[in-house]
């Protein structure tokens, strides 16, 4: 069966999602629909529709002209081997200090860079989504401060890329957690595919609820890159189990969401060190307060 797609780009997200809204009212109608930010700070979203017989050209162009958008482009997929496809696709990113690629890109390793491999199929937290690529930016920010740790929690920790990119700079003891037990599988799973066995312990559990994460508390860095609602409720737990002076790198925030999540951080006993954003991401460094 043909695969089609029609695809355009504009300003704003608000007008994106009422393109996205009208789109399902075309004949013929799309099977689905994706809203996307490009994320590299232009302010341009991406509208997209998948259509399974070509979609008519002059329904799409009455919608680029009420809503302001560049004309869509029609194409028709071809059989496609998707795996394959997006190896060839996803770029490695450099974030500082940090190299994060998937094992086709292994020729492209630069010198003076830390290498963390992550398979493509790995969808969250390749490196390519703002929150993570955020994270470890923040992390590269507090190594170029001198900061050091030896006791790290990587709550939520996805395919654990930012346990792994601690326990690539720092010898100590550093736990990762993720409320699925198939995210812990995968976190094990990218830990030996790094040559970095044992390097991280890998747990199921929800924030703090663990034995061995409770034991290795105060920690001196902690990594959260979830969502706002559960960074809200965890700030209080994230509070009790980091040291005096130690730090705690929180993303998964919406830029409007940010000065919530801050607000109840301070709250909580946290100095806000660092702010960045990266697209619709926010990305937080925070403090505890207290004698380092």
């Amino acid at each position: 069966m043909p695969t089609f797609t029609a695809l355009t780009t504009l300003t704003g997200k608000a007008a994106a999602e009422n393109l996205g809204e009208a789109m399902e009212r075309l004949d013929p109608e799309p099977t689905g629909i994706g809203v996307f930010e490009v994320e590299d700070g232009s302010g341009l979203w991406e509208v997209g529709g998948y259509f399974t017989e070509a979609p008519d050209e002059t329904a799409l162009a009455v919608l680029t002209a009420a809503f302001g958008a560049k004309p869509f482009v029609v194409s028709e997929l071809p059989e496609t081997d998707w795996v394959a496809h997006v190896r060839r696709e996803l770029a490695p990113v450099e974030a500082g200090r940090f190299f994060v690629y998937g094992s086709h890109d292994a020729d492209k390793l630069p010198k003076n860079r830390i290498p963390l491999l992550i398979e493509a199929a790995m969808a969250f937290g390749t490196g390519h989504h703002g929150t993570t690529l955020g994270c470890l930016n923040a992390l590269d920010h507090l190594l170029d401060q001198g900061f050091s740790a030896t006791k790290v929690a990587d709550i939520g920790c996805g395919t654990a890329v930012l346990a792994m990119a601690a326990a690539r700079v720092w010898n100590g003891d550093i736990l990762a957690s993720d409320i699925d037990q198939v995210a812990v599988d995968v976190a094990e799973a990218n830990l030996k595919a790094n040559g970095m066995s044992g390097a991280v312990r890998c747990v199921e559990a929800a924030g703090f609820d663990h034995p061995d994460l409770k034991a290795l508390a105060p920690y001196d860095l902690i990594f959260a890159n979830i969502l706002k609602g559960p960074l809200v409720a965890l700030s209080p737990e994230i509070g009790a189990n980091l040291r005096d002076g130690g730090h705690a790198i929180l993303s998964g925030i919406l830029n409007e969401q940010a000065d919530d999540v801050v607000a109840v951080y301070l709250q909580n006993g946290f100095n806000l060190s660092n702010r960045s954003e990266i697209g619709e991401w926010t990305t937080l460094i925070l403090t505890k307060q207290g004698a380092i």
